[in-house]
């Protein structure tokens, strides 16, 4: 539930100016996320959000930039709490997460733009990965698999 509420965070983030934790807070619950300001004050800090200046002068949260090893960490967290499956279908990968955990996957793969995946468009529990050919779709397979496996390491 966190690292779904966490996915929602960054959209509501991106897709609105939202200036404090009480808006947040009340954009989470709007979307089906029943949460505290206290809740919200803990996912900004562990997902590292900064306040940025917008054109008239007020601040907004936006996600802050961190290297790609901080976010390859971050996405193999998130992979690894999520993955049920996977299976390949040509050119297209099938990802089966835990219910509700599709979008926080999606996400991450589309972030890590590998230039094997067109995209990915997620359901509930399912997403269907767009990859250029055949045999990149057995790379990215394995790839996953990998990062599947660093994790347990």
């Amino acid at each position: 539930m966190k690292i779904a509420r966490h996915a929602q965070i960054i959209q509501l983030i991106n897709q609105y100016d939202i200036e404090t934790q009480e808006e947040l807070a009340e954009k989470l619950n709007q979307a089906g996320f029943q949460v505290t300001q206290a809740t919200v004050s803990r996912d900004i800090r562990q997902l590292k959000l900064t306040k940025v200046t917008k054109e008239d002068g007020k601040f907004k949260y936006a996600v802050q930039q961190t290297s790609s090893q901080e976010m390859g960490a971050k996405y193999t967290k998130v992979l690894k709490a999520a993955f049920v499956s996977m299976d390949v279908a040509q050119n297209i990968l099938v990802i089966k997460t835990e219910s509700g955990m599709a979008n926080a996957v999606a996400v991450a793969l589309d972030d890590m733009s590998w230039s094997e995946v067109v995209g990915c468009i997620a359901g509930d529990d399912t997403i269907m990965c767009v990859i250029r050919t055949s045999d990149d779709a057995l790379l990215v397979m394995d790839k996953i698999q990998k990062m599947l496996d660093s994790f347990e390491e």
